[in-house]
């Protein structure tokens, strides 16, 4: 892929995709930042990046990216560890199922700072290196939601629109100056947070989360849900030299799910 040596921050990277993609952009060659606000989760996913990757430098800090105080102390951190980042993922979770109805004001603003503030904070604060340098990756993770809004998810399907606006508007200011953004649209994946969004789907259906999964499998073309390296593979791909001429897309992963064009 040809970005062995590059600094490589990864929100939300103590375990799920956030992890995955840790692992796979290491075993590339880059040098990585890991965050969590789940110290023990981070504890546990910095050991399986380092004890599989000898010869990267690996770092980790524990940050809440809903702070802003905290993501630029960490940013800082990391120019001084590691060095200037090149390739951001920016991964922060999702907000939590429910309708309109259970959508409180604390959970629009809750959802608002961890899933578009916290990106356009860390990008305002790594952007300006990946200018000079006439190098950067910026992928957001994101859902599927990009393409077509799931029932029972209204603050995500919102609040992930924002993201992929504003990557959208800024991939085309940044272009000529060798950055990248882009977005990638994970369908249903088998991580933590599959089993929370088909455990709610579940009661609100009177099943099983078991029958429910069964139910989401079935409605994938392929079959499964996606695995987390699957989805990690597509942001190494976006994170490459080779990848280049690629900016300002929505790569959604979901086996075939999304109806829409």
């Amino acid at each position: 892929m040809r970005i062995a040596g590059k600094c490589a921050l990864i929100g939300a990277s103590g375990q799920g995709l956030g992890l995955a993609c840790a692992q796979r952009l290491a075993a590339e060659g880059c040098n990585v930042a890991m965050c969590d606000v789940n110290e023990e989760a981070l504890n546990r996913g910095y050991e399986s990046v380092v004890s599989a990757n000898p010869g990267v430098t690996v770092k980790k800090y524990v940050t809440d990216l809903t702070k802003e105080d905290q993501i630029s102390a960490m940013v800082a951190s990391v120019t001084a560890d590691i060095g200037p980042v090149d390739i951001l993922v920016n991964n922060s979770g999702g907000p939590p199922p429910g309708t309109f109805d259970t959508a409180t004001d604390e959970k629009w603003i809750h959802a608002y700072g961890l899933t578009f503030l916290s990106a356009t904070r860390l990008i305002r604060l790594v952007l300006p290196g990946m200018k000079e340098r006439k190098w950067g990756r910026i992928i957001n993770l994101t859902s599927r939601t990009l393409r077509e809004p799931i029932a029972n998810l209204m603050i995500s399907n919102a609040v992930r629109l924002a993201v992929a606006g504003m990557a959208k508007t800024l991939a085309g200011e940044v272009a000529s100056e060798g950055v990248t953004v882009n977005n990638v649209g994970p369908g249903p994946t088998s991580t933590d947070r599959a089993i929370q969004l088909a455990t709610a789907r579940a009661e609100k259906k009177g099943i099983s989360v078991e029958q429910e999964i069964e139910a989401t499998n079935a409605r994938i073309p392929r079959g499964r849900m996606a695995t987390p390296e699957e989805i990690a593979d597509t942001v190494g791909f976006l994170a490459s030299d080779l990848a280049g001429h690629i900016t300002g897309q929505s790569l959604i992963v979901d086996g075939g799910e999304t109806r829409a064009l």
